[in-house]
């Protein structure tokens, strides 16, 4: 196969690229996300295969619960508000005569690592984007670990961390979503009393000593929620991606001290190479290589 559409759909846009079998990024291009969801991705997606009909297949990452077997979404929160529900495999291969393949947005960025990035040629790693929420990859063996009868297989953010906690999107209370992600650790520091972003917070650690306790309590929460993780999976790495991950050079030394007293075994934690290109890379590799 040679060039494939590429789409990554988040709560604020939606990004299309065409890509190669090499990876290569031959086209990019970011529009916002519009609703009803389905329908102006179907328009956009006709439109960029004007441009391309070399086009031989369209690979889709997405925000919410996917069911890759038959590329419907299960379960998605109100960041994309109708989206439960719809048949999007089914719907877009009628509509432009190709083949579709739909995946969770986290586990498109854990099959670009694994396949092109910090990652590569590993076959057990687990990936964890640290953004707005908390998303989560799993390679086992070589293959994604994904689907399930819900769709919520490798859905690592919504394990619990405190029971009783800080109640979650999910409805639950004390996931490992409300405490190591962006979202998490700007409640933290409202809570604090403080008035400043999490990036803030990191660069002000090393001086201030209310900034350091928190990114202090940051460091030992991700590192329990990694240990609990080698102790289910017993990969090889962990990649940390999102956007917390741009600010790893203030926390990773905790993070791996931390680490320390935790782990079982040696474990190689790595930061992302991809960074935003990781969803559209991913999810043209569902088409590309197959999953």
């Amino acid at each position: 196969m040679t060039n494939v559409l590429g789409v990554d759909i988040g709560g604020t846009k939606i990004r299309l690229g065409i890509i190669d079998a090499a990876g290569t990024i031959l086209y990019d291009e970011r529009i916002p996300t519009k609703f009803p969801l389905y329908p102006y991705l179907e328009e956009n997606v006709r439109r960029i295969l004007g441009k391309f009909p070399e086009v031989e297949a369209i690979g889709i990452g997405t925000h919410g619960f996917v069911d890759p077997a038959s590329g419907s979404i299960i379960f998605s929160t109100e960041a994309l508000p109708g989206w439960t529900g719809t048949k999007v495999k089914q719907q877009l291969e009628a509509a432009v005569g190709k083949r579709v393949e739909v995946e969770n947005d986290a586990n498109c960025a854990a099959l670009a690592e694994v396949k092109f990035g910090a990652a590569k040629g590993q076959a057990r790693v687990v990936c964890l984007t640290l953004g707005t929420g908390l998303g989560g990859g799993i390679i086992w063996d070589g293959k994604l670990l994904s689907g399930g009868p819900h769709g919520g297989a490798a859905e690592l953010g919504h394990m619990t961390l405190y029971p009783g906690g800080a109640l979650c999107t999910c409805g639950r209370k004390g996931c490992y979503e409300q405490y190591v992600s962006g979202t998490g650790i700007q409640r933290r520091i409202k809570e604090a009393g403080l008035a400043m972003t999490p990036l803030e917070m990191f660069e002000s650690a090393a001086t201030d000593i209310r900034s350091n306790e928190l990114l202090e309590a940051f460091t030992y929460d991700l590192a329990v929620v990694i240990s609990s993780l080698q102790a289910a999976f017993d990969m090889e790495s962990v990649v940390l991606g999102g956007g917390v991950s741009e600010s790893a050079r203030y926390w990773l030394p905790q993070l791996l001290r931390q680490l320390e007293a935790l782990l079982l075994n040696p474990l190689d934690i790595k930061t992302a190479q991809f960074g935003n290109d990781a969803g559209i890379l991913g999810a043209a590799l569902l088409v590309l290589e197959g999953k």
